[in-house]
C-alpha cells in the first residue's frame, strides 16, 4: 500500500491496465474500458483517501456474463468504514441520489463520499463491504457496464 499510495497517478494507471486488459472481448471495447476503468479509478481513489500506508491493497476481479465484481481490499480505519456502512445503508433505502446531490454541493465533504455514491448513482453499481480483519475493509462492487452501453 505504501508504494501505490506514493503517487496519486497510480489509480488511474493501474485503473486504465486492468481496463483494457479485461475489455478486449466485450461488445464495444473501447467504450467499455472507459467505464470501467473510470470506475475502478474511482475505487483505488477511495482507497488512495484512506492515506494508509500499512497493509497491502488487493484487487480480484471477476467477470459473470454481463456483469463486472470488483473486490478491493485495503487498509481502513473503523471510522471510514462506518461512514461507508451508513452511505451504502442510506443507498437501499432509496436515497443514494438525494444524498449524492448533497455530497457533490457541499465543500466540506469528504471526497471518497462523493465517489462511492458517485458509483452507485452513474454507474447503479451494487456495492457491499465485506468483513476483513481490523484495520481492512474489501470493497465488493457489482457493474452491469454492458447494460450502461445500451
Amino acid at each position: 500500500m505504501a508504494s501505490f499510495s506514493a503517487d496519486w497517478r497510480h489509480c488511474d494507471q493501474c485503473a486504465a491496465y486492468v481496463a483494457r486488459m479485461v475489455s478486449h472481448d466485450r461488445h464495444d471495447p473501447t467504450r467499455h474500458a472507459n467505464l470501467l476503468s473510470s470506475a475502478l479509478n474511482e475505487l483505488f481513489e477511495m482507497s488512495f483517501h484512506t492515506r494508509e500506508c500499512r497493509g497491502a491493497l488487493t484487487c480480484r476481479f471477476y467477470r459473470n456474463g454481463s456483469f463486472e465484481r470488483i473486490e478491493l481490499t485495503f487498509p481502513c480505519s473503523d471510522e471510514q468504514r462506518g461512514s461507508y456502512e451508513t452511505i451504502i445503508e442510506r443507498a437501499r433505502v432509496g436515497q443514494a441520489l438525494a444524498h449524492y446531490l448533497d455530497v457533490i454541493t457541499d465543500d466540506a465533504a469528504r471526497a471518497e463520499h462523493a465517489i462511492l455514491l458517485g458509483l452507485l448513482v452513474n454507474y447503479d453499481a451494487s456495492v457491499r463491504l465485506q468483513k476483513q480483519n481490523r484495520g481492512m475493509l474489501t470493497l465488493v462492487v457489482d457493474l452491469a457496464l454492458e447494460r450502461l452501453l445500451n
